[in-house]
């Protein structure tokens, strides 16, 4: 009897769980498949489609795709090639007869750095920063690297040292706007390296004080202590790979001690940050070069003029160079072997394996009237590299590539390929022909810079306005891209 009653109770419970989401669906109560659903679209909004059509493709990578479509998702490349369909509701910008290259890389640009409304005075007559961070001023005047500014602008109290990069960027600097225009989609500051955004914040630093600036000194004690740095560092690294080995069979086995080791050294040794050094003099490269090998890390030396005396000895280190092509300097009488400035230094340093970064004399942006060795003319220096007997794809790469691998995010910029920010431009030309105007400027996939559209460039060599044929952007419905054989995906 008692197993009965048991056996009903069970039947009834299971009528009533079979029962209840019926009466729960007639009496209007929702799934809860259907809620989370909408939660999960919430946290998951529609992707941001945006295409580059028709244009011929520079990738920087050696290929050339003549009419191809370049389409971005979220501001990431998703393919490069022909006849790629395009979702629906995607932003189309019509680059049929211009020229698409990647977004060049400012190496060594000053940068003005500032906090919030505190900054000095503008120089009517001399805006030496790229990007105006603080508004319209800048921390002090002078030929002197982005990481010096920076110290000195925390000196100054212009700036918190525990301050971001990012909160430090000013989206909205007309300076911001004239670097857009010449092409410049990525600049280096203090060491890391910035995506030149118009009009947000968020990513903008992809990188923070990567780059480790250290002194060549000419004095002998000088280079003894910087050795002595990189050989303490060196000598840590050994003790702690030993100890990990070590450690699991010796259990209070201590781990080596940090104090006494140069964290700068370390971190270039680790491979966390990578050396530069600013050097010009033969010895001093050789120095640099034979330093570099010894304890096995690749140096970036920044001017680099007497490089061409010494290049196989830096090919040998890999090292980096960032050449200013247009700096000129005397041989020493004194002395018989080959010195000087030649306006082959870059062709012969790439001839020897040496990555090389072009920049211009004057790393700013210069409003004094006396223009053509600013940032604004960038490309000019990459020319007189040209003029030298280098390639135009070296030179290209000059300031794409080599730049972006320098402050370590060749990952994401530098060239047109699948999986790397959508940072392009859309010229009316040869980006290296002196007369080459850029008409769009692309920086993770949103149109920063439209030249017909900015007061400071529309007069200069306006588009063509008949008939209201002025490229640019439109929403598409879906559609496919035209032509062109095979697909780059």
């Amino acid at each position: 009897m008692k197993s009965k009653l048991i056996a009903s109770g069970a039947f009834a419970w299971l009528a009533f769980a079979a029962i209840a989401p019926l009466a729960a669906q007639e009496s209007g109560e929702s799934k809860p498949d259907s809620s989370k659903a909408a939660a999960a679209k919430k946290k998951d909004p529609d992707p941001k489609w945006y295409a580059i059509v028709g244009g011929d493709v520079h990738t920087g990578t050696g290929g050339v795709l003549r009419g191809a479509t370049i389409l971005s998702k979220d501001g990431v490349i998703d393919a490069v090639g022909y006849a790629l369909e395009l979702p629906e509701g995607t932003e189309v910008l019509d680059a049929k007869g211009l020229s698409v290259y990647p977004g060049m890389v400012a190496i060594s640009a000053s940068l003005a750095v500032s906090q919030g409304a505190r900054f000095l005075a503008e120089d009517d007559l001399h805006m030496r920063c790229c990007i105006d961070f603080g508004k319209s001023g800048h921390a002090h005047q002078g030929p002197l690297d982005a990481e010096l500014d920076l110290v000195l602008a925390e000196q100054a109290g212009l700036a918190d040292p525990q301050s971001d990069l990012r909160d430090a960027y000013d989206p909205y600097s007309s300076s911001l706007l004239m670097t857009l225009a010449v092409g410049i989609t990525s600049a280096e500051q203090s060491g890391g390296a910035l995506k030149l955004k118009r009009g947000e914040i968020d990513g903008v630093v992809m990188r923070e004080r990567f780059l480790s600036s250290f002194t060549w000194s000419s004095a002998s004690s000088g280079k003894t202590q910087l050795r002595d740095k990189f050989a303490g560092a060196a000598r840590y690294l050994r003790e702690k790979r030993d100890w990990e080995v070590r450690k699991e069979k010796e259990k209070d086995l201590p781990e080596p001690s940090k104090k006494g080791v140069d964290a700068k050294s370390l971190a270039v040794l680790e491979g966390s940050a990578r050396a530069k050094f600013n050097a010009n003099d033969r010895d001093d490269l050789l120095g640099i070069a034979r330093l570099a090998q010894e304890f096995g890390f690749r140096p970036v030396i920044e001017g680099c003029v007497e490089g061409w005396t010494v290049a196989e000895e830096l090919g040998r280190a890999g090292a980096y160079a960032i050449i200013y092509p247009r700096q000129r300097r005397d041989k020493d009488e004194n002395v018989v072997r080959a010195g000087g400035s030649s306006i082959e230094n870059a062709a012969i340093l790439h001839a020897h394996g040496v990555q090389v970064a072009i920049g211009p004399s004057a790393n700013g942006i210069d409003l004094g009237g006396i223009s053509g060795r600013d940032l604004l003319h960038i490309t000019v220096d990459a020319d007189f590299a040209v003029r030298g007997g280098m390639s135009d794809a070296a030179a290209l790469a000059g300031l794409t590539t080599v730049p972006a691998r320098i402050l370590g995010v060749d990952h994401r910029v530098g060239s047109i390929e699948k999986g790397k920010d959508c940072d392009v431009i859309v010229t009316d030309g040869d980006v290296l022909h002196y007369e080459t105007l850029v008409q769009y400027t692309v920086v993770a996939g949103k149109l920063a810079y439209d030249k017909q559209k900015e007061l400071l460039f529309a007069h200069i060599r306006p588009r063509d306005l008949k008939e209201g044929n002025i490229p640019g952007l439109e929403s598409a419905p879906s559609e496919s891209a035209t032509s062109g054989p095979g697909e780059q995906k």
